[in-house]
């Protein structure tokens, strides 16, 4: 029987190979991206120190990074299953910080001077523009950076996942931005006053914005990168729900938000009462709904791969190693300590990468969401990890060994390919999946098995 070369060729698609127009050029399209980055953020600087002045502007930039590092480092460690590459979460937190920031400064000043022109009541323009107009605003000004990594970077966004981390990082850049500003600013009235201690308007600001809330704004742009998420998981003829899914979720971040702002008008209590009986537990519940995503992707992962084990271009160990963080940092560590150092343990991170991502890329096929490039994209990501599969098997069939319960959960059998490297009782392998793929209209007939085939390993050849 013929077989197919271990690395699949394919013929450009109309209109590739053709030299884009100027303006199509990556280079230039980042240019314009980091050019309006950077106006914003002097733009943005310019504006925040002329209102706090340069000494308060240091007070209020050395308190604001505090929460900065623990934010992002608990959206990354979210991200873990199929981490996002860095310049993603680079412009997330520099749109918030710089773009969406200078956004809400100008539009929400503009908006309150004139309502307070219009009514002539100054200190309801003040209620109204924090209740209504900031949330809306604002909202939608961080709600524009999940968008373009939404269009923009759609192989980066497949999911709820990531539509979180996009947003979360997002609205910390924001609310990095804003912190120095009020921060700024109280200490330039304690200046002012001669308070200090814990007595000072700057304690206060920093308690309230640091110490009790520092997740609202990411909780509040949560909802809209959660509706993008959805959307994402979508299917692409399914147009209204991927458009009206993303706008229920920013319409939701805008409410939230809006009451959040609002509470200081239910009394003097008023404020603790929505911590403590709306904030904290939409906040927990938010989390739970993230870290459970976090785990379904895992499964994912140990349900889908097996497939390619079949084929031969996975090992028997890789499904249950990529289905558990614990047993890839176990590979990770000893590559790094076995294979080379760093540099083996990078390579071994970029197959547990490009394994999560094949492994999403048939479960979205399965489920008819793989769109018309799911070909194309299974046979590059089978060929980065058949670059990568020399470092990588061993330190990941170590990991297997190391982390292997003792028996199989729940006292299911283990199939013979698991059974035979872990000591698990041996009984027929069974197919994978059990189901074929359902129909879908750009590929009418997926295969039950990998489109790719590797000789090396095919059970079929001849």
């Amino acid at each position: 029987m013929a077989s197919s070369p271990p690395y699949p060729t394919y013929s450009p698609g109309p209109g590739r190979g053709a030299h884009p127009h100027w303006w199509q050029r990556r280079w230039v399209r980042y240019g314009a991206l980091i050019t309006l980055l950077a106006l914003s953020g002097l733009v943005i600087l310019a504006l925040v120190r002329r209102q706090t002045g340069t000494e308060g502007f240091l007070v209020g930039l050395g308190l604001a990074v505090l929460p900065v590092p623990w934010l992002i480092a608990a959206f990354r460690w979210l991200d873990r299953v199929e981490p996002g590459p860095w310049r993603n979460l680079v412009f997330a937190f520099a749109w918030g910080a710089c773009a969406a920031a200078l956004i809400a400064i100008v539009a929400n000043s503009f908006a309150t001077r004139w309502i307070a022109t219009a009514t002539a009541d100054p200190a309801n323009a003040d209620t109204l523009g924090a209740t209504v107009i900031a949330p809306v605003v604002e909202e939608s000004a961080k709600a524009a950076a999940v968008l373009l990594v939404f269009l923009f970077r759609r192989r980066d966004f497949s999911g709820i996942v990531d539509g979180v981390v996009i947003a979360g990082v997002t609205a910390t850049g924001f609310a990095f931005t804003e912190n120095i500003l009020y921060l700024g600013t109280a200490f330039g009235t304690d200046q002012v006053t001669g308070d200090r201690g814990i007595a000072s308007v700057t304690a206060a600001t920093f308690f309230v914005r640091v110490v009790m809330s520092p997740f609202a704004h990411p909780l509040f742009t949560v909802l809209t990168g959660i509706g993008f998420g959805l959307a994402a998981l979508s299917a692409e003829r399914q147009h209204a729900r991927r458009g009206l899914i993303p706008l229920g979720g920013l319409l939701l971040a805008m409410s939230m938000h809006a009451f959040w702002n609002g509470s200081s008008a239910f009394g003097e209590f008023g404020f603790f009462a929505v911590y403590g009986a709306f904030m904290v537990p939409a906040f927990g519940l938010l989390t739970w709904l993230a870290i459970w995503t976090r785990q379904r992707e895992l499964r994912t992962v140990q349900e889908e791969l097996p497939a390619y084990v079949y084929a031969g271009w996975l090992g028997p160990a890789d499904p249950f190693v990529l289905g558990s963080m614990r047993a890839r940092r176990t590979a990770r560590d000893h590559a790094r300590q076995h294979f080379g150092g760093w540099p083996a343990a990078r390579a071994v991170a970029q197959y547990e990468a490009y394994a999560t991502s094949l492994a999403f890329l048939r479960h979205r096929g399965r489920q008819g969401r793989a769109g018309a490039e799911f070909v194309v994209r299974e046979g590059e990501l089978l060929a980065e990890l058949w670059k990568r599969r020399e470092v990588a098997r061993p330190a990941l069939e170590y990991a297997a060994r190391v982390a292997a319960p003792a028996r199989p959960p729940y006292g299911a059998p283990m199939p013979t390919a698991y059974g035979a490297a872990y000591g698990y009782p041996s009984v027929p392998y069974p197919a994978y999946p059990s189901l074929p793929y359902p129909a879908n209209p750009a590929y009418p007939a997926y295969p039950a098995y990998p489109t790719v085939q590797n000789p090396a390993h095919n059970p079929y050849r001849s």
